[in-house]
């Protein structure tokens, strides 16, 4: 369906019952196995090792892994509003609107015990969050719960002077595969994208080879424009990049399945440089592709291990997020890696810093950075320390004009 009217939220309500959605898979590398799998992962052709350290004291800790950053100590907390203890599901996305208001979305909340509730079914809650910056959740915006399934990324058009708050909800054959936009506050969605008649089934999707511009096969990512037009990674299954205008009426798609130049697998990283080349994390093909703005392939950047966010800042340095790897790499735009920095941390227990399954990250006015955990269930919040190396963090994000 096209863009949607404003509607009012739903009523909140705190009952939704829904089977619990299993996400098994946690991806433990530490120690000499994690430093030989970077190695195996980053050695491709237009490609060199990094430029301080070894990986072998990268992958024990020491300066490197949380890089030149300060990490706030149990900044993201515990699950709210429950008389017995809960704990976050998967947390899939962040975005900053304010150095105090940092949003998240979650695959729900559950008892920590995860035993399930008397009626035999779970109950989520608290999809979208929003912390203030210590970390408290003073927001919770559970009157979508209803219209979610599991939430997939979150953004904020840096473009857009009212701030409107996009979710991509995804889910696989239970799931709603749309794209919502929220007012700010969370009062109104004001468009809403995607066919109910969606596919349930990676084969299935895959076995039509032109869906149509709204027929969803697990999106997974947006990029914007200043004029307001947009990109998507559609993503799981259709394995196509697809572009809006601001009202969300399509406009044109490339990509196909394969592993071939211009085709993808699954696309999980979506981001635009200043020549207005589009850059696509093709995640289970580990690679990145960089096209022209009319979806004309480039290039490709082989060999870079489940790359699932892609982050260019202003001095124009691409900062991928290997999810697997629990990495944050640094390339120039010629697809050389430059440095890297993180390592494996499995839960708030171990130590405060580490990385698990990274998904998404955004920064806010002052440089911190936050990085959603996937498999954590949680956001890590990390400051630049005092005498940073100003290449090894972050630049603010790139605006194009």
């Amino acid at each position: 369906m096209g863009a949607a009217g404003n509607r009012r939220a739903p009523e909140p309500w705190s009952a939704q019952t829904m089977k619990p959605h299993s996400m098994t898979l946690v991806i433990t590398l530490v120690g000499t196995l994690a430093s030989s799998v970077v190695i195996a992962a980053c050695s491709g052709e237009n490609q060199v090792a990094p430029a301080s350290g070894s990986e072998a004291a990268v992958a024990k800790g020491d300066d490197d892994r949380t890089g030149h950053y300060d990490v706030v100590e149990y900044w993201w907390k515990v699950a709210p509003d429950h008389d017995d203890e809960w704990s976050w599901g998967q947390v899939a996305g962040v975005a900053v609107d304010t150095s105090d208001r940092i949003l998240a979305v979650t695959r729900g909340d559950w008892p920590a015990n995860r035993r399930e509730p008397r009626n035999g079914r779970l109950r989520r809650t608290n999809f979208i969050v929003v912390a203030d910056g210590d970390g408290n959740i003073v927001e919770q915006w559970s009157q979508w719960d209803s219209i979610l399934t599991l939430p997939h990324q979150i953004y904020i058009s840096p473009y857009d002077s009212e701030r409107h708050v996009w979710v991509i909800d995804s889910g696989g054959g239970e799931g709603h595969h749309q794209v919502l936009k929220f007012t700010n506050d969370g009062s109104e969605l004001v468009m809403q994208l995607g066919e109910k008649n969606h596919p349930t089934t990676r084969d299935q999707a895959r076995s039509n080879p032109n869906p149509g511009p709204y027929t969803y096969g697990w999106p997974s990512k947006l990029a914007f424009f200043p004029d307001g037009s947009f990109l998507l990674a559609d993503g799981y299954w259709n394995s196509r990049v697809i572009k809006y205008t601001e009202e969300g009426e399509f406009v044109s798609e490339f990509g196909s399945l394969g592993d071939g130049p211009g085709e993808f697998d699954l696309l999980h990283g979506l981001a635009v440089d200043r020549n207005r080349r589009i850059y696509v994390g093709d995640r289970t093909n580990n690679r990145i592709q960089v096209f022209t703005e009319d979806g004309e392939f480039i290039q490709e950047w082989p060999d870079i291990y489940d790359p699932v966010n892609i982050y260019i800042d202003v001095n124009d340095w691409v900062w991928v997020i290997s999810a697997r790897l629990n990495r944050i790499l640094k390339y120039n735009t010629d697809g050389e890696l430059q440095y890297h920095w993180g390592t494996y941390g499995e839960t708030a227990g171990t130590w405060e810093g580490g990385l698990s399954r990274p998904h998404q990250l955004d920064m806010d006015e002052d440089g911190t950075i936050y990085i959603a955990n996937y498999d954590g269930g949680w956001v890590n919040k990390f400051i630049p320390k005092p005498d940073a190396n100003p290449s090894k963090v972050l630049g603010k994000r790139l605006l194009l004009h």
